[in-house]
C-alpha cells in the first residue's frame, strides 16, 4: 500500500487569497466576518457572513469564462492554481481529481430564477445547466489541467471537501493514479439561499459584532456564520515526489467516515464516533498519540456538544488533555468547502508547529469542556493530527495527518 503525502496548498476565503493571508490571519487571530456586501441584507435577521474581498475572476480566467461559470468555480479555479504552483506539479493524463461541494452552482440557479419570475422563460441563459450542475467544477479543472483519470464530484453536505481530499487519498492507496487534486468549493452568498438559511433559525444574529459572532465552544454562542471559500491540496505518493523532488508538508494516514442515518440536520454522536474511530484504526493511531484535532466547531448549540461528546467518547480521559481548536470564527462556515480548508489549517499547523485559537472564546460551557485554545494561538510540536468535518445529513469524515 502507498504512502500518500501532501504537497500542495490553495486557498481562496474570507481571510484574503493564499496561504499565506490565510495562515497568518489564524496566527493572529482576526477574523474575516463582516455585514454582507453581496446582496442587501438588511432585512434578513443575520446579515453578516464571510465573503471573500478583493478577489477578481479575470486574473485567472477571460472575461467570457467569467460570465460563463458560477462562483463557486471561479474561487476553485484561484485555490487549484494556487496548490498546482505550490506543488510545482505539472498535472497529465494519468493523474485524478476529486471535487467536493454543498450546493454546487447554486448562486447561478438562483439568479435564474429570479429572470424566470421577473422577465420570463425566454430570458433564462442557456448555460444554466452547465453551470449550476454540481461536476462543473470538476469538469472545469480537469480541461484546464488536462487531467484525464479517475475523477469525481461528490456532495456530502459539510463534509464534501473533507470526503474529497480522503478520496483522493484512497485512490492513490489503492493504486488508480500517484497524484491527485482534491478539494472543496462552496459559494452560497445569494439571497434566497440566505433567506433559506435564516428562516432555519441556526445563523447568529450579533450583526453589530460581526467579527465576534462566530462563538464555537462558548457558553453564550448563539449561532453559525455562512462564508464562501475553496480549498485544494496536491496529493501524491512517495515515489511520485521523490521523482520529481518535490517538497512535502505531511503525510496523509488515515481516514474515517460514516453515516449518522439519523436525522437530517442534526448531528449523532454515535456517528461522529465511528468516524473517528475508523480513522484512528485506518491509520494504526492510538489515542496518545494525537496532538492536535481541528474541529468542525459551528457555533451552534447542539453541534459543538455532540462534537465534544464525542471526541471524550474515543478518547476517554485523554480527551481532555488535547488541544483543539475551531477556525469557522475566522472564515464562516464555508459548506462544502469547510473540510478542505479545516485540512489546509491543519497542514498549517503541523508545518508551523502553531495551534491556531478559536477566536471569541468568552464563557466556558459545561457541556463543552474540553481545551479548545481559547482566543490565543500556541505554540506546540505537532506529529500527529485530525481534522473532523460533520454534514447535514448524517455525513461524518475525519482525516489523519502526520509530520513527516
Amino acid at each position: 500500500m502507498r504512502r500518500v503525502f501532501i504537497t500542495g496548498l490553495g486557498i481562496i476565503s474570507a481571510l484574503g487569497i493564499g496561504k499565506e493571508a490565510f495562515w497568518s490571519s489564524l496566527k493572529e487571530g482576526r477574523s474575516g466576518i463582516d455585514r454582507i456586501t453581496l446582496f442587501d441584507a438588511s432585512q434578513f435577521r443575520s446579515q453578516i457572513a464571510g465573503e471573500i474581498k478583493g478577489f477578481d475572476p479575470v486574473n485567472y480566467l477571460n472575461r467570457k469564462e467569467v460570465r460563463d461559470i458560477d462562483r463557486a468555480t471561479q474561487i476553485a479555479i484561484a485555490a487549484a492554481e494556487e496548490a498546482k504552483e505550490d506543488a510545482g506539479i505539472n498535472f497529465d493524463e494519468y493523474h485524478g481529481i476529486v471535487v467536493g461541494t454543498g450546493l454546487g452552482g447554486i448562486t447561478t440557479d438562483d439568479e435564474q430564477h429570479r429572470v424566470l419570475y421577473t422577465k420570463g422563460h425566454r430570458f433564462v441563459s442557456p448555460l444554466t445547466i452547465p453551470m449550476a450542475m454540481y461536476n462543473a467544477t470538476e469538469c472545469h479543472l480537469s480541461r484546464r489541467f488536462g487531467i484525464k483519470g479517475p475523477g469525481y464530484t461528490l456532495s456530502t453536505a459539510c463534509a464534501s471537501g473533507l470526503h474529497a481530499i480522503g478520496e483522493g487519498y484512497r485512490l492513490i492507496k489503492e493504486g488508480y493514479t500517484d497524484a491527485v487534486l482534491c478539494g472543496g468549493t462552496d459559494a452560497t452568498l445569494s439571497e434566497a439561499i440566505f433567506a433559506a438559511w435564516c428562516a432555519m433559525r441556526i445563523l447568529s444574529k450579533r450583526n453589530d459584532d460581526p467579527k465576534g459572532a462566530c462563538r464555537p465552544y462558548s457558553k453564550d454562542r448563539d449561532g453559525m456564520v455562512l462564508g464562501e471559500g475553496a480549498a485544494f491540496v496536491v496529493l501524491e505518493d512517495e515515489e511520485a515526489v521523490s521523482r520529481r523532488n518535490g517538497k512535502i508538508y505531511c503525510e496523509v494516514v488515515g481516514y474515517g467516515m460514516s453515516h449518522d442515518a439519523s436525522h437530517i440536520t442534526a448531528p449523532d454522536v454515535n456517528g461522529q464516533t465511528k468516524a473517528l474511530s475508523m480513522a484512528l484504526r485506518s491509520s494504526n493511531t492510538n489515542p496518545e498519540d494525537v496532538d492536535y484535532i481541528n474541529c468542525h466547531g459551528t457555533g451552534t448549540l447542539l453541534n459543538d456538544k455532540v462534537e465534544t461528546e464525542s471526541i471524550k467518547r474515543v478518547f476517554g480521559e485523554r480527551a481532555y488533555t488535547i488541544p483543539m481548536s475551531a477556525i469557522k470564527p475566522f472564515v464562516g462556515h464555508t459548506l462544502g468547502a469547510s473540510g478542505a480548508i479545516g485540512v489546509v489549517a491543519t497542514v498549517l499547523a503541523i508545518k508551523g508547529s502553531l495551534i491556531p485559537p478559536t477566536i471569541n472564546y468568552t464563557e466556558p460551557d459545561p457541556e463543552c469542556d474540553l481545551d479548545y485554545t481559547p482566543n490565543v494561538a500556541r505554540q506546540k510540536e505537532i506529529n500527529v493530527a485530525l481534522c473532523n468535518a460533520f454534514g447535514f445529513g448524517g455525513n461524518n469524515a475525519v482525516l489523519v495527518l502526520k509530520k513527516v
